[in-house]
Formats: structure tokens, sequence, C-alpha cells
């Protein structure tokens, strides 16, 4: 087991030189920005109704429609918890354990490489809404900054494939309307989320993220 563990996973800190670790010590100092505002009531409620009640729960069992009755019962109690988190600046273990079944790509089965398998990450519903009440709030922060490239399509509400096929034939076609050549290189990087280097992901302090979102 140990083996195909240490096949799967590697260390993250192997063959750091000086440059990565002065990258890994600036990450780790603290962010010194405002605070963001409390989340409301409102703001939990509408987050929760907004999960599925038929996906399957995470460890603890409880789905988001007993979620959401406990929520209702308890509004008060329930936003509190979610507001000590944001105050403590922190993502409680126990709401980001997840019940990880991987599922083996067909054909896959025998390999040994990592990328046979399709992993399904169920984490508990507390955990899912304090995850998508931080998304909405860092989405409002960099929407509202205009901290996003108009070319992002990826990941971009109102906006899709579609939309960035649109974009490349807006341009393409003058150029060919004049009889011109047209040269497109289009990449495709594999597995970029699961190999990117984390310490090197600095985008939310680089923004001026409030500090209590930028979670350990």
């Amino acid at each position: 087991m140990n083996t195909m563990l240490d096949h799967l996973i590697t260390d993250d800190g192997e063959e750091e030189n000086q440059h990565h670790k002065n990258i890994r010590k600036m990450i780790e100092e603290p962010i010194y920005t405002r605070d963001d505002a409390e989340f409301t009531q409102g703001e939990i409620k509408q987050t929760i109704e907004s999960f599925n009640r038929k996906k399957a729960p995470g460890m603890d069992g409880i789905t988001s429609d007993i979620f959401l009755r406990t929520f209702n019962k308890f509004p008060s109690l329930v936003t509190a918890i979610y507001n000590q988190c944001l105050k403590m600046g922190s993502f409680p273990r126990r709401l980001k354990t997840a019940n990880i079944i991987p599922i083996a790509k067909p054909g896959l089965e025998n390999s040994m490489e990592p990328s046979k398998y399709r992993p399904i990450s169920l984490i508990n519903i507390g955990g899912k809404v304090l995850e998508k009440l931080l998304i909405n709030r860092i989405n409002h922060h960099m929407y509202k900054n205009e901290l996003l490239t108009d070319s992002q399509y990826g990941f971009t509400p109102q906006r899709s494939t579609t939309d960035a096929a649109m974009e490349v034939k807006k341009f393409i076609e003058p150029e060919l309307e004049k009889r011109k050549v047209v040269i497109m290189t289009s990449l495709d990087v594999k597995g970029a989320f699961n190999t990117t280097w984390w310490p090197s992901v600095e985008g939310l302090e680089r923004c001026r993220m409030p500090s209590k979102l930028v979670l350990p």
C-alpha cells in the first residue's frame, strides 16, 4: 500500500533551490489588508439552498436538505459559526476532510499511472457551504476591482467556450476576407491543476484580497 502511495503522491519539497525557498517564505508572511464584512443570514441561507439536495453527502452523512432544516431552526447559531471561521481566518479540518472515491477510467484498470483515476471527492455539506461563501466573496472582490482580464472565459459567470470561439472567429474572419493567412497555436496543458507548484500561486495576495478570505 505504501509503495502505491509513494508512486502516486510525490514530495512537494523535492529538489527545491533557494529561489523556491524564498517564495515559500514570502507566502507565509501575514497579509495586512482590511477584514471582510461578516456573512449575513440571508447570504448563508441562499448558499445552502443553491446545493442539489440529491447529491451524495460527505463523511458525516448530512445532506444539504438536512443542513437547510438545521439552519432554519438555528439561523443565528449557524451564522455565528461561519462568521467565527471568517474572523479567525480558519477553515476547520473537519469541514475539509473528504471521502475520496477513486474511479478507474475505462481501459486503465491495470495502469500504475495516477492519471488512471478519476477521483470523486465528497466533503461534508458544512464545508461545501463555507467554501462557496468564500468563493462568492472572492469573486465579488475580483469583479468589483476589475482584476480579471477580459480574455478569461473559463470559470467565469455568463461566459463559455462558445464565447471564446466567437472571439477567435471575430479575429480571423476579417483577415481571411483580405485573403491573408492566419496561423493559430492552441496549447492544452495536461494535468495543469494537479501539477501546479502551489507556493507560486500568489494571486490572492497580489490582488489585495481581504486577509480573512485567504484561509490556510
